[in-house]
């Protein structure tokens, strides 16, 4: 299968700031393997051989390159434009056409082995790593897929999931992009362990990292659906790493498949919508037990009243 690049070169002050308002239009758009190159990053050993650091603050996505890509393309430098107009952020886009076994290869020299909590380890399958004491490893191969670990929104989540989620305990993932969350819960003795994407190729990397983690099949089940449409069982965590308007469309669904004191972990929203999204759990009847902030990204802990 090929894919079209876009590659978005900005210049803003604050660097962070932009590439996390980029990525976050990436999102929306629910395109593919979303990076952020920063010519501030430092090489180490764990990167790829032939890592090369970037020279300018540049947000990249992949979509296919069929019959809707001259319309994504549109869309993408209208809401650029958009961008611009609000916040001033200036930047141009460059297009090219890639092969997936290209786009892999490309990946592979950002994607580094790195400690999310003091106990937990997310590393990439082809890198060699030797756990330390009790250390939780995860093994990740994100392919197309959302969901390195090392995005401070997967970050967060990671963090709470080990907090709040109970041994043998019940987990759901909604949009559960590179399986990760699933692959952490169930390291930290979910019981039973389900995810939801509306990505057919998600789900089938998900698949693949769960088995590549020795995670039972017996114990995980991925559905083909649009956030918890066709989820019809209860559980004691739900995370929800998505972006602002499909988490305020989550919330309206979500006491639906959430256990009896079960609790909804949700990332991937800007300290801008901060308030938003407090206004919203507040009118829907939630309580919000914990507030996490990493680098401009928040998640919330909640839970119906």
């Amino acid at each position: 299968m090929r894919w079209i690049e876009a590659k978005v070169i900005f210049d803003f002050k604050d660097t962070q700031l932009a590439a996390d308002l980029i990525s976050n239009l990436f999102y929306d758009l629910g395109l593919q393997g979303v990076v952020v190159e920063t010519p501030e990053i430092e090489s180490s050993e764990d990167w790829g051989d032939d890592a090369v650091i970037p020279e300018h603050w540049a947000v990249i996505a992949y979509f296919p390159d069929d019959d809707q890509s001259k319309k994504r393309r549109e869309t993408i430098e209208k809401k650029l434009e958009r961008l611009e107009t609000k916040t001033g952020i200036i930047s141009h886009t460059v297009y090219a056409k890639i092969d997936e076994a290209d786009w892999t290869e490309t990946w592979k020299a950002f994607f580094k082995t790195e400690k999310i909590t003091p106990n937990i380890v997310v590393k990439p399958t082809w890198k060699e790593y030797f756990r330390n004491g009790d250390e939780i490893v995860l093994e990740i191969d994100p392919g197309m897929a959302f969901g390195t670990g090392t995005h401070p929104t997967t970050c967060l989540c990671i963090t709470m999931i080990e907090k709040y989620l109970k041994r043998s305990g019940s987990f759901l993932d909604v949009g559960t992009g590179s399986g990760i969350l699933m692959v952490a819960a169930a390291k930290l003795g979910a019981r039973k362990v389900w995810g939801t994407d509306n990505d057919s190729v998600a789900v089938d990397i998900a698949c693949k990292n769960l088995i590549q983690n020795r995670i039972s099949e017996s114990t995980f089940k991925i559905l083909t659906t649009h956030l918890v449409d066709t989820v019809t069982q209860r559980f004691d965590l739900v995370a929800a790493n998505l972006t602002t308007p499909a988490v305020l469309s989550l919330l309206d669904d979500i006491k639906r498949v959430l256990a009896p004191n079960g609790l909804l972990i949700c990332s991937g929203i800007l300290e801008a919508d901060q308030k938003k999204v407090l206004e919203n759990m507040a009118n829907l009847g939630f309580e919000v037990i914990e507030i996490g902030i990493k680098e401009s990204w928040v998640s919330f802990v909640c839970r119906p009243m």
